[in-house]
């Protein structure tokens, strides 16, 4: 399974990006998605993940700017961010999953495949 992040990029305060996940490969819908985001001396950060059966969920510091989707004809999740702030800038990348559950969905180890990362820069 190959994954390629895009759509980051240079954003001001309450601006908007749509990040996109592509997967490479077969029956994609059996496939959740997370996102997760890096800043720079922080940890990774669980930011939403979307179900096989398009279930979503959300960290609670997006939750309500931040909304996931999936678009299985094209292996495609998408990750629009809305309201943004100068503290969502980070790495972003998406990761991929047969079998996570929802209890683990927030960790990175429950993901066997990972996406190269997309930067979101916000700043005015």
């Amino acid at each position: 399974v190959q994954l390629q992040a895009s759509g980051g990029g240079l954003a001001q305060p309450g601006g908007s990006l749509r990040l996109s996940c592509v997967a490479s490969v077969s029956n994609f819908d059996y496939y959740a998605i997370g996102w997760f985001r890096q800043a720079p001396g922080k940890e990774r950060e669980w930011v939403s993940c979307i179900s096989s059966s398009d279930s979503t969920y959300y960290a609670g510091s997006v939750k309500g700017r931040f909304t996931i989707s999936r678009d299985n004809a094209k292996n495609t999740v998408y990750l629009q961010i809305n309201s943004l702030k100068a503290e969502d800038t980070a790495v972003y990348y998406c990761a991929a999953d047969r079998s996570i559950i929802v209890s683990s969905m927030e960790t990175p180890n429950a993901y066997d495949y990972w996406g190269q990362g997309t930067q979101v820069t916000v700043s005015s």
